[in-house]
C-alpha cells in the first residue's frame, strides 16, 4: 500500500528541485518504520530522491533548515507535530524558502 503525497516547493526553494514546483509522489508503507510516515522520514527520502543540487539550502540534520516554512494542508507544521506528523494520504505538504539573498 502506499500513500499519495503532493510535494510543493516555492519561494526560491524549488530551485533546489529543478525549478519543478509540484510533485505528486507515492510513498511505500512497508519502507518506513511501523507502516506509517512521519515527516521526518519524508524529509530523508526528498533529500535522497527528489532533492537535486544544495541539499545545505533545504536540509539541515534530519530536519528543514531554519527559514523554511512546512503547511500540511495549509496549517503550519508546528501546530502538528512537526517532524512526528504522521502523513496521511492526499496530504498537501508545502515548503516555503523565506531565505533570501539581499
Amino acid at each position: 500500500m502506499s500513500l499519495k503525497v503532493t510535494l510543493e516547493f516555492s519561494g526560491g526553494a524549488e530551485l533546489l528541485f529543478d525549478k519543478i514546483k509540484k510533485h505528486e509522489v507515492l510513498l511505500k508503507q512497508e519502507d518506513s518504520s511501523g507502516g506509517t510516515w512521519t515527516i521526518r522520514e519524508l524529509i530523508v527520502w526528498i533529500k535522497v530522491n527528489l532533492l537535486k543540487e544544495r541539499p545545505e539550502l533545504f536540509v539541515q540534520g534530519d530536519t528543514v533548515r531554519p527559514g523554511i516554512l512546512v503547511l500540511v494542508n495549509d496549517a503550519d507544521w508546528e501546530l502538528l507535530g512537526q517532524l512526528d506528523y504522521k502523513i496521511q494520504d492526499n496530504d498537501n505538504i508545502i515548503f516555503i524558502s523565506t531565505l533570501h539573498g539581499g
